[in-house]
C-alpha cells in the first residue's frame, strides 16, 4: 500500500501523479514502501490548513507550544529503536554510534533548547523606548515550508530538525517536504509529532507532511501567499530554482547549499605536528564517507617538504582505508561526476575516483591535488563541490599566492587554519584570517570543521553559496529561531493591546529585553 500523507491532522490517500520508493544504499535495492508524489491539491490543502493553524497559534501561549515540543522530544527519545531502524535501513549510515549515540539525542535536545527559547521570549529581542512610547518584538511570521536534507534525517529532517523546531518555537506550523532519500523514517517522526500535538491541544494542522512533488509545484508552493517562509538544506541547483520563485514573490527562503569548507595548513603547523593533522583531516574527511556539508572539500598548503609528506601520508591513508556507504545512488552518481569535472579541470588524481562499487553506493576514497596557478585560473571550477569522501589539496607557490586562493573562494560555512603552537606562523596567519574571514561562517583554530556544536554561539551559515543569506543561522537557538519571525513595532498603543513580552511587567521574570538601552530582566 502507498504512504499516506499528513494534512491537517488526518492520515489521508494523497492525490497523487505517482509514486516512488527509497533504496537501501548498502543493497542497492528498493525497499518495499512505497510513497506518493502529491499533485498541487495536497499542497493546496496543506496550504490551507496551515494557514488557519498559523492563526490559531498567535493566540496561544509561548508555554503551550514549548509543551509541545517538550512532549515530542520525549516521544522521540522513547522511539528511539524503531526510528535508528528505518534510518538505517534508508540511508546506509550507522546504528550506532551516528544515529543512536550521536544524531538522536542531538535531535531531542535541540527540540528541548528550541522549547526553552520559546517559553522564555528570549529570541524575540523585546525592545521597549520608553521616551518615544515604541516597543517592539518578533512575532510569528506564518505557515513554514521545510524541505530536509538526505545527510541528517532527524537532526535536520523536515519534522523533526532544526529548521522545524525553529519554526515551531516562532509560532509557526510547519509543512514537511521530506527527503526522497529517507521517507519512512520521515513518516515515523510525523505520526510522532501528531501524537504530541493531539496530547497538548494543538492546532491540527501545525505539522503536515508530504513526500514528493514535482519541480513546478515546489516552486509554486514556496511562493504562495499563504507561506511565511521556507527553509531549505539540499543541492544548490534545487534550492536556487526554489530561491528565485520565493523571490519573486518576495517570500524569504533560507537556503543552505554548498560548501568545500577550505583547511588552510601553515609551513609551521605541519612541522611541529603534521602527523597529528594527518590524523585529524583523515578523520574528518571520512567521517560518514565524507556526507557532511562541513566536510574539509578543499586543503590549502605552501609547497614544501611538510606538504609533501602531508600528501604522501593522506594518500596512503585514503588507499588502506574502507570506502564507507554513500546515501543514495543518486549520490555516488554525484560525487562520481564531481571528481571527472574536477579532473577535467587539471585536478591530479592521487588515489580513488573510478566507478561505483557493484551492490552497494560506494565509490574509493579519493584525494586530488592541483597547484595554486590551476586554481586561480578556474577558480569556479575547482569549487566544485565533491560530496562524499573526497578532497582536494591545492599546493601555492608562496604565501602570497596561498592568500590570493583564499581571495578567490566563493562563500563558505566554514574555514580553518593550522597553524604553529609556537608561534612561527602568526604573521602568516594574520595575513590568511585577513583574507579568509569574509568568506565563512565559521573561523576555526587548529581543528578540523565536521562537528558543528548546538550552540548559542554557533553559526551554521556562510555568504552564498554556502547559505542564501549570510546573516542567519540553522544551528544554534535562539539565533535560529530569527529567520522564522516577523519583527513588529508597537507605536503608542494601549498598555492592555500590547503583546505580554512588551508589557510593563516581565512576563516570566527573566526575559531579557533591551528597555531604554539596557538589557534587563526587570520590569518596567
Amino acid at each position: 500500500m502507498t504512504a499516506k500523507v499528513l494534512l491537517a491532522g488526518t492520515w489521508r490517500d494523497a492525490d497523487s501523479v505517482g509514486t516512488f520508493q527509497a533504496t537501501n544504499p548498502n543493497t542497492n535495492e528498493k525497499l518495499p514502501a512505497e510513497f506518493p508524489i502529491s499533485s498541487w491539491a495536497d499542497c493546496d490543502a496543506a496550504l490551507d490548513a496551515a494557514a488557519e493553524a498559523a492563526r490559531e497559534m498567535r493566540t496561544l501561549p509561548a508555554a503551550k507550544i514549548a509543551e509541545f515540543l517538550d512532549l515530542y522530544a520525549d516521544k522521540i527519545d522513547a522511539a528511539k529503536d524503531s526510528l535508528v531502524e528505518a534510518a538505517h535501513a534508508e540511508t546506509g549510515l550507522a546504528k550506532s554510534p551516528r544515529l543512536a549515540d550521536g544524531e538522536l539525542p542531538r535531535t531531542s535536545g535541540q527540540l528541548r533548547s528550541a522549547a526553552e527559547s520559546c517559553r522564555s521570549g528570549d529570541w524575540a529581542m523585546a525592545t521597549i523606548d520608553t521616551a518615544a512610547g515604541i516597543r517592539s518584538c518578533y512575532e510569528p511570521l506564518g505557515p513554514v515550508c521545510v524541505f530536509g536534507p538526505n545527510n541528517f534525517p532527524f537532526a535536520f529532517g523536515s519534522v523533526s530538525g532544526g529548521d522545524f523546531a525553529a519554526a515551531i518555537a516562532a509560532g509557526n506550523p510547519v509543512i514537511g517536504k521530506a527527503n526522497s532519500s529517507h521517507p519512512e523514517t520521515t513518516r515515523l517522526f510525523a505520526g510522532l509529532a501528531l501524537e504530541a500535538a493531539k496530547e497538548t491541544g494543538m492546532p491540527a494542522a501545525i505539522v503536515q507532511l508530504i513526500y514528493r512533488t514535482g519541480h513546478a509545484d515546489g516552486e509554486r508552493l514556496v511562493a504562495d501567499p499563504r507561506v511565511g517562509a521556507t527553509g531549505y538544506t539540499g543541492s544548490r541547483s534545487a534550492g536556487l530554482k526554489l530561491k528565485a520563485a520565493a523571490d519573486a514573490a518576495g517570500k524569504p527562503i533560507y537556503l543552505e547549499l554548498s560548501s568545500v569548507n577550505p583547511v588552510v595548513l601553515l609551513p609551521g603547523a605541519l612541522a611541529a605536528r603534521g602527523d597529528e593533522i594527518v590524523d585529524e583531516f583523515c578523520g574528518s574527511a571520512l567521517m560518514g564517507s565524507g556526507q557532511f556539508c562541513t566536510n574539509p572539500g578543499v586543503v590549502l598548503a605552501i609547497a614544501g617538504e611538510g606538504t609533501d609528506k602531508f600528501i604522501a601520508a593522506v594518500k596512503e591513508r585514503f588507499a588502506g582505508s574502507p570506502a564507507g556507504t554513500l546515501l543514495s545512488p543518486a549520490v555516488a552518481g554525484s560525487l562520481k561526476d564531481s571528481i571527472e569535472k574536477l579532473c577535467s579541470f587539471g585536478a591530479e588524481l592521487l588515489v580513488g575516483g573510478g566507478d561505483v562499487e557493484a551492490g552497494r553506493c560506494a565509490l574509493a576514497n579519493t584525494l586530488m591535488t592541483a597547484t595554486g596557478t590551476q586554481f586561480l585560473a578556474d577558480p569556479e571550477g575547482f569549487q566544485t563541490e565533491a560530496f562524499g569522501n573526497a578532497s582536494l589539496v591545492v599546493v601555492t607557490e608562496d604565501l602570497d599566492e596561498l592568500c590570493n586562493v583564499v581571495a578567490s573562494l566563493e562563500g563558505n560555512l566554514t574555514g580553518c587554519v593550522y597553524s604553529d603552537p609556537a608561534g612561527s606562523d602568526d604573521a602568516s596567519y594574520d595575513q590568511v584570517a585577513f583574507e579568509l574571514t569574509p568568506k565563512v561562517g565559521r573561523v576555526l583554530n587548529d581543528k578540523m570543521p565536521t562537528g558543528v556544536a548546538v550552540s548559542a554561539a554557533m553559526n551554521h551559515g556562510g555568504p552564498f553559496p554556502a547559505t542564501g543569506h549570510p546573516g542567519f543561522t540553522a544551528v544554534g537557538v535562539p539565533g535560529s529561531l530569527l529567520r522564522f519571525g516577523k519583527l513588529t513595532s508597537y507605536d503608542n498603543v494601549r498598555p492592555e493591546r500590547l503583546p505580554a513580552l512588551l508589557a510593563d511587567k516581565n512576563p516570566t521574570g527573566q526575559t531579557p529585553r533591551r528597555i531604554d538601552g539596557v538589557w534587563t530582566t526587570a520590569d518596567l
